[in-house]
């Protein structure tokens, strides 16, 4: 099987995070700001058209029309026909993001080394608040439909990547999760906090944290944290595939033997 790397995206975790204008009826003063808006408004589609733009963002069409044109020649925007999509020159820029770059340059090879074991979908993620934001993914022809996807987010609390780093991270964070309410998928997804509780508990004693049928019925995940040079978790690792092919046994110890060398890697510096 041939593993195929997905190019990884502009992250839009630099634009995203926060909600639009129109869901708070408030405008930003600021042309920043404005930008900021139009470009988060891509964060779930490819491609939107001006009217579409307006509507995301509360912005006037005749103010989106003109930041559009700006973007367009300041290569952050592409014309699509009627629609825009985002710019190449956004892809170019985000590959430069230190956090990014050093970690996924570190994972790499740890990555296709978990790929060729396991001969499925391979996963890091970082967290940004209370989710996770997918940096980099290797898959091959037997992948199936994921919700994941390069510079995507997902709660922290029905992924099996959240749940590694949530479980060695601060109640603090828990607090967070628990109080922003437990985010539901499915029928599976974690319903209360004393479950999610109960599930990190488990991840402390067993390493890998598994997540079946939380996110998409259909499919299951294996993850692991990846701790720095303080032994804090900085990422983690996992294997996706159809709940079917799961094998927590088979899968957990290449999965852990991955994320604790790229741990070591990363206490070298």
């Amino acid at each position: 099987m041939t593993a195929e790397r997905v190019a990884p995206g502009f992250a839009l975790a630099a634009v995203a995070g926060g909600v639009t204008a129109a869901a708070t009826g408030r405008t930003p003063d600021s042309v920043l700001g404005k930008v900021k808006l139009l470009l988060t408004a891509f964060a779930d589609d490819d491609e939107l058209t001006l009217a579409e733009l307006s509507r995301r963002t509360g912005l006037p069409k005749s103010t989106v029309f003109r930041l559009c044109q700006e973007l367009v020649a300041g290569g952050l925007l592409e014309r699509w026909g009627a629609a825009y999509r985002l710019g190449l020159w956004l892809w170019e820029i985000g590959q430069q993001v230190p956090r990014q770059r050093i970690l996924r340059e570190a994972a790499l090879p740890f990555m296709e080394d978990l790929f060729v074991a396991t001969k499925e979908t391979v996963h890091l993620a970082i967290r940004d608040g209370i989710e996770v934001l997918y940096v980099e993914k290797i898959m091959g022809h037997r992948a199936v439909e994921s919700p994941s996807r390069v510079a995507g987010r997902l709660p922290l609390s029905c992924t099996a990547t959240g749940k590694a780093m949530l479980a060695y991270s601060s109640h603090h964070l828990l607090g967070q999760v628990v109080a922003a309410g437990l985010a539901s998928y499915t029928p599976h997804s974690v319903a209360t906090p004393m479950a999610l509780a109960a599930q990190l508990e488990r991840v402390r004693r067993d390493g890998v944290a598994v997540e079946i049928e939380e996110t998409r019925v259909g499919h299951a995940s294996l993850a692991a944290p990846v701790l720095g040079a303080r032994r804090t978790v900085v990422a983690a690792l996992s294997i996706t595939l159809p709940t079917a092919r799961l094998s927590v046994p088979r899968l957990s110890v290449p999965l852990r033997n991955a994320a604790m060398g790229l741990s070591k890697r990363l206490a070298r510096g």
